[in-house]
């Protein structure tokens, strides 16, 4: 078979034009090879996120002004065998979970900052160290804030500065019961200080730095946020703690918060640890509270409350239905103490301390923190519930004694003895020979008053405020209670000196 010229040239062509393909697809593999690098088909992956806040700046300005304590004491330190906790929390249970719910950062336990480590040579009656804790200054004269904790068995102080210095220190003042002390550094010189924040402006969720030193570390910096507010720790009669998740730990104590304007919102003082080490819940001082006892720390070097003289319980739902009560809020005065300022004023048991000076009262810690604000002598407005209306008396606030006292049942008429029963009730009661209202001899186990704990050997000395005398006088109480449209009576129940209420459910015959 013969081809056509034309043919043999275009098959000519194309076989060129593959070869020249190949050759230049060559070069390019020898190219990349050559060079190292593959061609670039995409770009790599890059997501544009938010930026997470840095706290450089803040920490950067705050440190100076936050110091390490060091406190020396002839009292010997004890093993930390979680046994050591405040005075506050004396009372709890012989349960070594519970006891050490929550675990203050006394550093007793602590030599120089390091667990378990002794410095041996020492006569026994030297001044040693035994407790380590953190502080901040609040001036540039140098008086700083710490916890009382802290300081409280000190003889001598020394506080370590930002950039290493060591400074001796003395005590101006403490407060027990906020677990505040104030110090002020010997000497000449100014020094960074920082200011309290208006804490009712700190919201749950809020970022925060703690700074402080831990173990004996130094300057050591942890952020979280705010994870609550108002928390009741049972320290005592002012506990309105911010809860922060901020790594804290022994050695923070007396330690500053900060909010991201580098203000104070609060003072380390307590932490929740079932291991000893932070598990991210922290207790701090709030800074309303801190500053107007520092302030009064470095006046006078002590703390002055003012005293209504009263004691006090909570509003249930229960006391509340039975009193008429629209909501449980407010402090139900279970007695009144004879030399106090508020039974001067007619304050008595079975009323409800609503407000103080137009400001309400939400529960009896309310209360304590609203009185213990003002000073002694200073006239306040108390608005009370009684008999089912509001009223308002003047109290002249006393001085809160250095400790509490208990208040004694006020006296009631003397009565003949009598036995009966409160079937509806499931007590069993008889007439007090002294006069004291009825003393219960028997409790229903099924009934609401065992629900409710009372006890034989209780004595009940009134019913929706009215002195009962005799079983006829509850029977009455609770049928105008049922009258009233009410679901409980309130029975004012004394044991052992002391009073309290409880509400019973009454039966809609």
């Amino acid at each position: 078979m013969n081809i056509a010229p034309n043919s043999h040239s275009r098959t000519r062509k194309r076989l060129m034009a593959a070869a020249a393909s190949v050759a230049i697809a060559g070069a390019i593999g020898f190219g990349a090879v050559a060079t190292g690098t593959a061609p670039v088909l995409a770009e790599a992956v890059r997501v544009e996120a938010p930026q997470v806040p840095s706290f450089a700046d803040v920490v950067e300005r705050v440190s100076p002004a936050v110091v390490s304590v060091r406190v020396k004491s002839k009292i010997e330190s004890t093993a930390d065998d979680g046994s050591d906790l405040p005075d506050a929390f004396g009372d709890l249970p012989d349960d070594p979970q519970l006891r050490r719910f929550f675990r203050e950062f006394r550093g007793s336990g602590d030599q120089d900052g390091r667990d378990g480590m002794r410095r041996f040579g020492r006569a026994d009656r030297q001044p040693r160290p035994v407790a380590q804790g953190s502080g901040f200054f609040i001036s540039e004269d140098g008086y700083l804030v710490t916890n009382n904790h802290v300081v409280g068995e000190g003889s001598s102080f020394t506080v370590v500065m930002h950039d290493g210095k060591e400074l001796d220190a003395k005590l101006v003042g403490t407060d027990p019961r906020t677990d505040l002390a104030v110090l002020k550094v010997e000497g000449d010189g100014k020094f960074t200080y920082v200011d309290f924040a208006d804490d009712s402006k700190v919201r749950v969720g809020d970022w925060v730095v703690a700074v402080g030193n831990p173990f004996g570390l130094g300057g050591t910096v942890t952020a979280g946020i705010v994870s609550a507010r108002g928390r009741d720790i049972g320290a005592g009669p002012y506990d309105d703690f911010i809860q922060i998740d901020a790594s804290v730990n022994r050695g923070n104590s007396g330690g500053p918060t900060f909010n991201l304007n580098g203000q104070v919102v609060g003072i380390n003082t307590a932490i929740f640890s079932p291991s000893g080490g932070s598990v991210g819940i922290a207790f701090d001082i709030p800074a309303s509270t801190a500053k107007q006892v520092v302030q009064d720390l470095m006046k006078d070097g002590t703390v002055q409350r003012g005293w209504l003289g009263v004691e006090i319980q909570p509003v249930t739902s229960e006391i509340a239905e039975s009193l008429g009560l629209k909501s449980d809020k407010g402090a139900l005065v279970s007695s009144a103490q004879d030399d106090g300022p508020g039974k001067e004023a007619g304050i008595s048991a079975g009323d409800v301390i609503t407000q103080v000076d137009g400001k309400d009262v939400a529960s009896p810690k309310e209360l304590a923190r609203l009185i213990g604000a003002y000073p002694p002598g200073k006239p306040v407005d108390v608005t009370l519930w009684r008999d089912g209306k509001s009223e308002t008396v003047k109290v002249d606030l006393g001085t809160l004694p250095s400790s509490d006292k208990q208040a004694s049942a006020d006296q009631q008429p003397s009565a003949p003895p009598e036995a009966d029963t409160l079937a509806d009730l499931g007590l069993t009661v008889t007439r007090s020979d002294d006069g004291k209202g009825l003393v219960v001899t028997d409790v229903d186990p099924d009934s609401d008053a065992a629900d409710r704990g009372i006890q034989p050997g209780d004595v009940i000395t009134s019913v929706n405020s009215t002195e009962v005398n005799g079983t006829e006088d509850v029977a009455k109480a609770m049928a105008d209670a049922v009258k009233s449209g009410r679901k409980a009576v309130l029975m004012q129940i004394t044991r052992d000196d002391s009073n309290r209420f409880v509400a019973l459910p009454v039966a809609k015959g």
